[in-house]
C-alpha cells in the first residue's frame, strides 16, 4: 500500500488553505506551516526535521532568504513576509522556524 503524498495533492490542500486563510479560519503561519510540512514530506517522505528556534536579526532573515539586507528591508515594509517581526529592546529579530516556514511554504501554489 502506497502512502506516499504526492505533490498535487499538497497544491490541492494548498489552494484549500488559501480560502480557509482567507475566510479567517486558519491563521497564514498556521497554513504555511502545514504546507511546509506537506511538501517536504511529499518530497523526501519524512517529516521536517525539528528545527531549534531562535530569534535572529534582520540581516540573517535576509542571508536565509537570499536576498540582501536593503532589499529585505524594501520587501518587509511592503508586507511582502507573512512573518512577523519581534522587538527585543530596540532590535529587531525574528523567529528562525517563521522565516523556514516562509521559506517550504512559498511557491505560486502557496498560501
Amino acid at each position: 500500500m502506497n502512502t506516499n503524498i504526492r505533490p498535487q495533492s499538497v497544491k490541492l490542500i494548498s489552494r484549500f488553505l488559501r480560502i480557509m486563510t482567507d475566510e479567517d479560519l486558519v491563521t497564514v503561519p498556521e497554513a504555511n506551516t502545514i504546507i511546509a510540512e506537506l511538501k517536504h514530506l511529499a518530497e523526501r517522505g519524512e517529516n521536517l526535521p525539528a528545527i531549534i528556534p531562535k530569534l535572529v536579526d534582520q540581516e540573517e532573515a535576509a542571508s536565509m532568504l537570499g536576498v540582501g539586507l536593503s532589499n529585505f528591508k524594501k520587501l518587509e515594509r511592503e508586507g511582502a513576509f507573512s512573518f512577523k517581526r519581534k522587538m527585543v529592546g530596540t532590535s529587531v529579530r525574528y523567529r528562525n522556524t517563521d522565516v523556514i516556514s516562509y521559506i517550504l511554504a512559498s511557491d505560486d501554489s502557496s498560501v
